[in-house]
């Protein structure tokens, strides 16, 4: 995976090492809560932040990223909803592009936006198809992009849908169950598009448990992201950290 060191080329192909991704939402953090996570997440080796949500209603996201960058090493990556939410001050973005959707403004129309201004930053761009799935309730990426999710059940769709997208020159896959997700991404869903595809795989929403974090890479993650449960369980960050890590003991690999 490319977003440990974001000086090097981006790797379309997938390693084996397993990753850890914290997103952060800005509206749900202050400062000290903010330093909070941060301690804890260099103590657990969280790889990434992403930082970001589906609807940003406070100015709060340049002061998140601005405190992550003055008192962590870990890289930040922005996941925006759409052109309003780059800041410069990132590491990298995950240039998002709705393929589970409809939404022309989610396929292409907000990257036309956004194009000169990354084009001008000395932001990584990552770019990734993204694809909302039907964890059991309506979430607001969902609602606010207009669009229908992939059916939970359905992993066949999925895993073509991440086949035009890698036929597309989409780096990554993203599968998410959305913010609160009251279950995750099924396992035979995960294994569908990993198999379907040569490019890493994201998996998120839903994960807050240990034990789903292990069935999301038994599965086949090459990276999971949790999200608003360790706001209440900040302690979840170190159980998910153990996880991964057994993983890349088992490959050999030292994070």
């Amino acid at each position: 995976m490319p977003f440990n060191n974001l000086n090097q080329p981006q790797q379309s192909k997938r390693t084996g090492r397993k990753h850890f991704a914290v997103l952060l939402d800005p509206d749900n953090l202050n400062e000290a809560s903010c330093l909070h996570l941060l301690q804890l997440s260099e103590a657990s080796h969280v790889d990434f932040f992403f930082v970001g949500g589906s609807l940003i209603t406070t100015e709060n996201q340049a002061t998140i990223i601005q405190l992550i960058k003055q008192h962590s090493r870990i890289p930040v990556i922005l996941f925006p909803s759409n052109s309003l939410h780059i800041d410069k001050q990132a590491d990298g973005i995950l240039l998002l592009s709705l393929i589970s959707g409809r939404n022309a403004d989610f396929l292409i129309g907000q990257h036309v936006l956004s194009a000169p201004i990354l084009k001008a930053s000395d932001l990584q761009v990552y770019p990734t198809g993204y694809m909302l799935v039907d964890c059991g309730r309506q979430t607001t990426a969902s609602y606010m992009s207009g669009t229908t999710p992939i059916p939970y059940d359905k992993p066949t769709i999925a895993s073509c849908t991440a086949m035009a997208g890698e036929l597309l020159g989409l780096k990554y896959m993203y599968l998410d169950g959305g913010s609160g997700a009251s279950k995750p991404v099924s396992a035979e869903m995960i294994t569908a598009v990993c198999e379907s595809v040569e490019v890493p795989v994201i998996v998120g929403g839903g994960i807050n448990t240990p034990e789903r974090a292990k069935i999301a890479l038994d599965a086949g993650a090459d990276v999971i992201v949790v999200g608003n449960h360790i706001e209440k369980n900040p302690g979840f960050l170190a159980e998910v950290s153990s996880v991964i890590n057994t993983y890349n003991l088992a490959l050999d690999i030292h994070r």
